[in-house]
């Protein structure tokens, strides 16, 4: 089956690249507790690995403090050790069913790394905008080679395309701005 060409196609697959963006800069922590912070950490659960969110429930009862709520006893230390290796530089405390998870306070070094991590996660994002892009380019290219578009429908649709990409790339650059001022406020 040929590829037809859909400029509110490509624009949906560019904001969904915006949207995986801010799932992952939500998981990035601030000063601030958040429950979609343990959202990144998968625990070894009956035999595979699953997210947190399917053995336990996240809560926040304090601005510096997580409560993870275990549903089976016996997956509590899975739970606790999952959270402890996940990278986030957290030391969760159990307690029985219940995990506590202090969040301590980030210093002006770990505040540049994560900035940094938000970069990375922004660059991916361009990288997958400009992968549609090309997809888009490339589908017009081969309308307008088969003879299927002329030239300067070709040209105007591929101006369409590129003003398409240069929003997606702008809408990056501005969530990773915010999350980065967000990261470095004291």
């Amino acid at each position: 089956m040929a590829a037809t060409y859909d400029l509110s196609e490509l624009k949906s697959r560019m904001q969904k690249s915006i949207t995986s963006l801010r799932d992952e800069l939500g998981g990035l922590r601030t000063g601030r507790a958040s429950a979609s912070l343990l959202e990144p950490v998968t625990v070894e659960a009956y035999g595979s690995r699953m997210p947190l969110n399917q053995v336990a429930t996240v809560t926040v009862p304090e601005p510096r403090m997580l409560s993870v709520q275990v549903w089976d006893r016996q997956m509590a230390n899975a739970v606790e050790k999952a959270i402890r290796d996940s990278g986030l530089g957290l030391n969760p405390m159990g307690e029985g069913q219940i995990i506590r998870v202090p969040l301590p306070e980030l210093n002006e070094e770990r505040r540049r790394e994560l900035t940094k991590v938000a970069h990375n996660y922004a660059e991916q994002a361009r990288v997958a905008v400009r992968h549609i892009r090309r997809d888009g380019m490339d589908v017009l290219k081969k309308a307008e080679k088969d003879g299927d578009m002329s030239q300067d429908d070709a040209r105007v649709q591929s101006d369409l395309v590129q003003k398409a990409t240069d929003a997606a790339v702008a809408e990056i650059d501005t969530v990773v701005a915010a999350k980065e001022q967000e990261i470095m406020q004291v």
